[in-house]
């Protein structure tokens, strides 16, 4: 049965306003959120949440490739934990902004929006999350390392490259402090732009 992303956002917003008289909204930011969030932050917290982790493993059609040329974005995946930031949009704002982020987050409606528990400096938050299963069809399963050099070579959608998309990340990551090996040790390989080949 194929998702109806416009429910699928009536129904977020519906748990968000049984939380409470007037609640703000937190999301969890762990990859573009964090460096290109596209909205006012009123309050901005490093975040962790367990029992999911950051992968580069959903394919992108939209922003970050094509159908003919598939790129990839970043997934919070189940198991581990994922080192982000929680951003709190002001309660009189969600209304308007909400349509903006999902048409953002969810061209196609694939991720799996959740509420998670993030914990932070000044105690914990329940914020949205874009979860995806592993047995979404968006979900690429391991990668052999020549798809990934392909993949960064390649792959170009609305918002640009897939490769940039993960550097940017990787940096926006870094300037809060979050350290990503594993997304430092996939960037190695991509093409260096020196060589001649």
């Amino acid at each position: 049965m194929p998702r109806d992303g416009a429910r699928m956002l009536q129904q977020t917003l519906a748990q968000w306003r049984a939380q409470g008289p007037r609640p703000d909204l937190w999301l969890f930011a762990y990859a573009s959120l964090v460096w290109r969030p596209e909205f006012e932050v009123a309050e901005s917290r490093p975040a962790r949440v367990h029992g999911h982790h950051r992968a580069l493993k959903m394919w992108s059609r939209i922003n970050r490739g094509t159908e003919e040329c598939p790129g990839l974005v970043f997934a919070l995946l189940p198991g581990g934990c994922c080192d982000g930031l929680a951003l709190r949009l002001p309660h009189d704002e969600v209304e308007a902004r909400m349509p903006a982020l999902w048409a953002r987050e969810m061209p196609r409606p694939t991720y799996d929006p959740k509420w998670v528990l993030c914990h932070t400096p000044q105690g914990p938050v329940r914020a949205l999350a874009f979860t995806l299963s592993r047995r979404s069809p968006s979900y690429t399963g391991a990668l052999p390392p020549e798809r990934y050099r392909q993949i960064f070579a390649q792959s170009c959608g609305r918002y640009g490259t897939t490769l940039d998309y993960a550097r940017q990340t990787l940096h926006g990551l870094a300037e809060h402090g979050i350290h990503d090996h594993a997304l430092e040790r996939l960037l190695r390989l991509a093409p260096d732009p020196t060589d001649p080949a």
